[in-house]
């Protein structure tokens, strides 16, 4: 067990975490654990039974008040004034190049006009960025911004038994929440909002409530068995699922046509928005570069940052790589020039002064 620097933020369940010996690391200006066991025990454990993560860190943001689907609509490519109540979409914030501010998963609770109540849940790392953005492009006098990135924990259980080992907790029939849909009802006889989403690639939720209930939460869980996760293997679940990181597989300067979320951006679907007219004109013009999905031969890992080759010629950049558990393989993601992203394409990746082949697959890498 080690303490963090006094200078790392810690989610509520920190002393629970460090109770169990977790190694610590930090990730985006918080204390958080990488693993409790191994990460190929927690990947594992993810994949075929289930598995908890303390996702505290994440920031919480609770929009009220008058037309706040149609306010955040114009910050996002995609369509959010058709959102219904307990559904959600996942899309992402843009600056006027057009390029990611962040992605986020936008909520629709209450949609009764001049009394809507939107969830928002962004990443940690850009939570205070991300508050201002809003705060900057939103109008104070029709509604306001509720910050409950440290008061309450967000908790994800994920796995094929995660949602039979939720379902022992709550009094309604989560069968009846659809993937992304969403409810707020009671859990051990706190108040709980439930989430059908997660970053894993399993079936699952993320429960959010009050520090106090969620850390009785925590303890409920671990008390009955379930394998508590770190960083590390929420790391290389997501990436199998081939779902991109901010601040490696996306950021600034990058534009959701080029990182493969073209199909958030809804150009016929809605009016003005930020950051329309460059995607427009990337659409009509074309891109530049594309993320692809590798899969390299043998066991070498290619890295974040590791240049990508084709007949001799660095072309592109690897931004997520690792090795995949599940597939035995080494995969990455890669942003490359279009012509050589086409399934099947041979191209290579320098590790350690070496080119190490590998080929251009389908994504996802992983599906359940």
């Amino acid at each position: 067990m080690t303490e963090a620097p006094p200078s790392l933020l810690r989610t509520p369940l920190h002393h629970q975490i460090l109770s169990l010996g977790a190694k610590m690391t930090e990730f985006g200006g918080w204390d958080m654990p990488v693993h409790f066991s191994s990460l190929l025990q927690e990947h594992q454990q993810v994949r075929t039974a289930q598995g908890i993560f303390d996702i505290s860190h994440m920031g919480k943001f609770v929009l009220r008040g008058q037309d706040v689907l149609a306010q955040l609509d114009r910050l996002v490519p995609s369509a959010l004034q058709t959102l219904p109540p307990g559904a959600a979409q996942y899309t992402v914030l843009l600056n006027d190049q057009g390029g990611i501010v962040d992605d986020l998963i936008v909520y629709a609770q209450d949609i009764t006009p001049g009394q809507e109540v939107i969830t928002l849940i962004v990443n940690a790392a850009t939570c205070h960025k991300d508050k201002q953005w809003l705060l900057q492009h939103l109008d104070s006098d029709r509604l306001e911004l509720e910050d409950l990135s440290q008061s309450h924990t967000l908790l994800a259980i994920q796995g094929p038994q995660a949602v039979a080992t939720l379902q022992a907790l709550v009094p309604l029939d989560l069968a009846q929440v659809s993937r992304f849909g969403h409810v707020t009802t009671t859990l051990q006889g706190q108040p709980a909002f439930l989430a059908r989403t997660g970053y894993t690639g399993e079936d699952g939720f993320e429960v959010m409530q009050p520090a106090a209930a969620g850390q009785q939460l925590w303890d409920t869980w671990i008390q009955h068995g379930v394998t508590p996760c770190g960083l590390g293997a929420r790391d290389t679940l997501r990436l199998e699922a081939a779902m991109g990181l901010y601040g490696q597989d996306m950021d600034d300067s990058t534009t959701p046509l080029e990182a493969g979320l073209g199909w958030l951006v809804h150009l016929d679907r809605k009016g003005d928005f930020i950051g329309r007219s460059p995607l427009e004109q990337q659409k009509a013009q074309g891109l530049s570069r594309r993320l692809v999905g590798l899969v390299m031969e043998g066991r070498n890992i290619a890295r974040h940052d590791y240049p990508v080759t084709h007949g001799g010629e660095i072309v592109g950049t690897i931004t997520s790589g690792t090795w995949s558990p599940t597939l035995a393989q080494a995969i990455a993601l890669a942003y490359v020039p279009p012509h050589l992203a086409s399934l099947g394409q041979s191209l290579s990746v320098t590790i350690r002064g070496k080119n190490c082949p590998g080929a251009v697959v389908k994504r996802p890498f992983y599906k359940r």
